[in-house]
């Protein structure tokens, strides 16, 4: 039997991700953006996006011009996002460390996304580490899914044991 999250409750100052709307929202975010690898800031912007969905903390999408150059370099494969379209992947490089399919992008979103169309992605597990406003960002637990966790915004979050079906 499939057991139903029991979202936290937020606090002033915090959003639910059990509040987020499903399909999900794309959004302007005014926050500043840093992304570090190989112990240099590759990216930092406060021109970045979010998506809020339901169940999941907020993913970040920075424009592509914000990376360092040489940091980026096209990966092999593609995925499918019933939302947002077909993303590409991206291998990231920087400070004598390569991660392979680390950062994705959709190049043709639907038309929902489209102010995304270019904007990068990364999943910051894979990162040295990555920051909004200067908090350091928590991982969104396992392997698939992108979000960042900050402390102001509360789960439970889907991609932990026992959130398949969520």
């Amino acid at each position: 039997m499939l057991r139903s999250p029991k979202p936290v409750v937020a606090r002033a100052g915090q959003e639910s991700v059990w509040a987020y709307p499903r399909p999900p929202r794309l959004e302007r975010t005014p926050k500043r953006i840093e992304i570090v690898l190989g112990g240099i800031v590759i990216a930092d912007t406060t021109q970045a996006y979010r998506v809020l969905e339901t169940s999941h903390p907020p993913g970040y999408y920075l424009p592509r011009a914000t990376f360092l150059p040489g940091v980026l370099h096209e990966a092999h494969g593609a995925s499918s996002c019933e939302w947002k379209g077909e993303a590409a992947y991206w291998t990231l490089s920087a400070g004598g460390k390569t991660v392979a399919r680390a950062g994705w992008s959709y190049e043709r979103p639907t038309p929902a996304f489209a102010a995304i169309a270019g904007f990068v992605a990364v999943y910051a597990g894979q990162m040295d580490e990555c920051r909004v406003d200067g908090e350091r960002v928590t991982p969104q637990p396992g392997g698939f899914y992108g979000g960042w966790i900050t402390p102001d915004v509360v789960g439970p979050f889907k991609g932990g044991p026992g959130s398949m079906g969520w």
